[in-house]
């Protein structure tokens, strides 16, 4: 699943293959991937203009052009790719953005749980992530550590609910979380102060490290290169990996370096 390391690198291909070229056709192979605007509204505001300065605001891809503004988000398979007009369109290319200089950007995306939104201007765009959080990369501290001392839930569902931190999935709070020490199940408000501040310096670090590598890297020594191994162990102190599902989503943990206190 796209996290946030992910949607930087479709923000870095979108800069690299979009930006500065203007847009000369905008194809919708499948109008599942359209939320709230339609194909010819969406050709009128696009066809013609040019892509400017990307941004990236938790897991959404803001493609800006000086006026519309178009969102994507990539769900559960979404991708960006650059390509050029004359290569072979795959069966999950939903929209192919044709563009200036031999380039076309597309929109690919398996399971379509997502897609893509337009909005006229910013408060368009502010109506449409009104509801998002904090980015997780430029969060402060003081706001992070605000955030969970106001919130009751699980650690785990707290750090992945985007109204309260916008960014995070699954391996990325499960890496963040045993890094820190920290039962996926404490409790987000029962957090003393140092185990806040250490967290948020786990957090920042283990993002640094993703976005570099464009991913959620499964690396011997993350976590996330051993929770699909079929015995799963922990690459810190050697225990058997825990699996459970908390809010709906698989959750792994090390029981010796994260203890249940509760």
């Amino acid at each position: 699943m796209p996290e946030l390391p992910d949607v930087e690198g479709f923000r870095q291909v979108l800069e690299s293959c979009a930006k500065g070229r203007a847009i000369r056709r905008v194809d919708v192979r499948d109008t599942g991937v359209l939320h709230g605007v339609g194909v010819r509204r969406l050709r009128d505001a696009l066809e013609g203009r040019r892509f400017t300065e990307p941004e990236r605001r938790g897991k959404w891809l803001l493609a800006h052009t000086g006026g519309p503004t178009l969102l994507l988000h990539f769900g559960m398979t979404g991708r960006l790719l650059c390509a050029r007009p004359g290569d072979a369109v795959e069966p999950h290319d939903r929209v192919l953005f044709t563009l200036s200089g031999d380039r076309q950007l597309r929109f690919r995306d398996q399971r379509k749980l997502q897609g893509l939104w337009l909005a006229d201007d910013g408060s368009g765009v502010a109506r449409l992530l009104e509801r998002q959080g904090p980015d997780a990369l430029t969060v402060d501290r003081e706001e992070f550590e605000a955030a969970l001392c106001s919130r009751r839930g699980h650690l785990k569902t707290t750090l992945t609910d985007q109204s309260v931190l916008a960014g995070l999935g699954n391996l990325l709070a499960d890496e963040i979380l045993w890094r820190a020490r920290l039962h996926p199940g404490t409790r987000a408000g029962d957090l003393t102060a140092t185990e806040r501040r250490d967290l948020y310096t786990d957090m920042r670090r283990t993002l640094r490290s993703a976005v570099t590598a464009g991913c959620v890297p499964p690396r011997d020594s993350w976590l996330t290169g051993h929770r699909d191994d079929p015995d799963p162990m922990c690459p810190r102190c050697g225990a058997h990996l825990r699996r459970t599902r908390m809010a709906g989503r698989g959750t792994v943990w090390c029981p010796r370096c994260q203890p249940d206190e509760a």
